[in-house]
């Protein structure tokens, strides 16, 4: 009669140490804020996986191994990868001006690259093979993905360091989605045909921003044109969040989801503050989830399943993980200064995305490039948006 006490108790002693050890596994894995991400200058995390990329950069073979496995399964991910290395080695060259020189190099080698592959070989080939299933309803076709990273690229790399050839092609660039954007009545231009992402035209509106703080241009009106436009129409009713996706007449396509939503809160700190602290706390809420010490990033909003989008990273059931929306909720974090959130997220990382660190130089072997320049930009940003405002702020005194 004793031994289904004994059975009991120890049971409950297995359970009681499973949870006392769950919640102690994220000490072994949080190496502290200031690993992943410093207000000055560059992080350990942030100079191992800029190591990496950089070498990259000067080792063709590799990076085309890398280049042709991320292609295999999404050929945004190329642009993307390039996109973000040269935001981040923008923020790090304003970090570190020391080593300007070399991030310099690298970035007029991404940009040059990109433009190459687009003379080449045209809109599509930065685009998923259903860019062909049917035509663009804004002729001649453009695709506001590839123009909108381009241009922050080149405004980026003209915020680091001036280069009188990028004036031209920026200013090229802006003039025509500025101009496609205006025959949309929700001011967007599209990214697939009759397809409007949120993410994009944000993108393109930053580069805009930076073009003024550059070129002593102002297209404040149109800004805040578009801001007051996504309030009204661009919004998601359940979650008051912006929506990812919708036509060029501003027919909802998908709600909000996490592996756009961090960014999109980061883009809008450039242009609105406070609804860019609106939207990052409706992210939270919606798709930030912790326990235990870790962190992560729903795709769809906790409160209500939305579409899933086919070509997205694959969700761990249950807890619902996702691993792409989590890698963007580092850009989210750090943008908003949430340590608690970021810090969990960078132990979930360490515990869950398989670092591997030779010769001094980090990736994650369950990430891959694109991931990986995510991650890098997130340990870095910051000074870029602060440059850009300030700019902004002096225009506006000298009115």
């Amino acid at each position: 009669m004793r031994c289904p006490n004994k059975f009991v108790a120890g049971s409950a002693a297995l359970a009681l140490a499973a949870v006392i050890w769950i919640s102690c596994l994220h000490f072994f894995f949080a190496n502290g804020l200031v690993a992943f991400r410093q207000g000055n200058g560059l992080s350990r995390k942030a100079q191992q996986l800029a190591a990496r990329h950089l070498g990259l950069w000067t080792n063709p073979n590799q990076r085309q191994q890398e280049v042709d496995r991320m292609r295999a399964r999404n050929p945004e991910w190329d642009l993307m990868a390039g996109s973000f290395l040269v935001w981040s080695l923008a923020e790090m060259g304003l970090r570190n001006p020391s080593a300007k020189a070399a991030y310099l190099k690298t970035m007029d080698q991404i940009i040059e690259e990109t433009l190459h592959l687009e003379r080449e070989h045209g809109i599509y080939y930065f685009l998923m093979p259903v860019a062909k299933d049917r035509p663009y309803v804004m002729q001649p076709a453009r695709n506001q993905f590839l123009d909108g990273e381009s241009a922050l690229m080149l405004a980026s790399r003209r915020s680091l360091e001036e280069k009188p050839g990028y004036q031209p092609l920026l200013r090229e660039r802006i003039d025509l989605m500025l101009a496609r954007m205006q025959l949309s009545p929700v001011l967007s231009a599209e990214s697939y045909p009759d397809t409007c992402w949120t993410f994009d035209n944000l993108i393109s509106l930053c580069a805009v921003r930076l073009a003024d703080g550059l070129d002593g241009t102002d297209h404040s009106r149109f800004l805040h044109q578009w801001l007051t436009m996504a309030k009204l129409k661009l919004m998601d009713q359940r979650t008051g969040l912006l929506l990812t996706s919708y036509t060029t007449a501003g027919r909802p396509l998908k709600g909000p989801e996490g592996s756009s939503v961090w960014m999109v809160a980061h883009c809008l700190r450039l242009l609105d503050e406070d609804f860019a602290r609106d939207q990052y706390q409706r992210a939270r809420k919606e798709f930030g989830r912790t326990l235990a010490g870790f962190a992560w990033s729903r795709k769809c909003p906790g409160s209500g399943q939305g579409p899933l989008n086919k070509d997205a990273n694959p969700t761990i059931p249950f807890l619902e993980i996702s691993a792409g929306a989590s890698g963007m909720a580092f850009i989210g974090a750090s943008s908003f200064g949430d340590a608690g959130y970021l810090t969990a997220l960078a132990a979930t990382l360490d515990f869950s995305a398989f670092p591997s660190l030779k010769e001094g130089r980090l990736k994650y072997c369950a990430s891959n490039q694109v991931g990986d320049a995510v991650l890098l930009y997130a340990t870095v940003l910051g000074p870029l948006w602060e440059k850009t405002k300030d700019q902004r702020r002096a225009s506006d005194a000298n009115k």
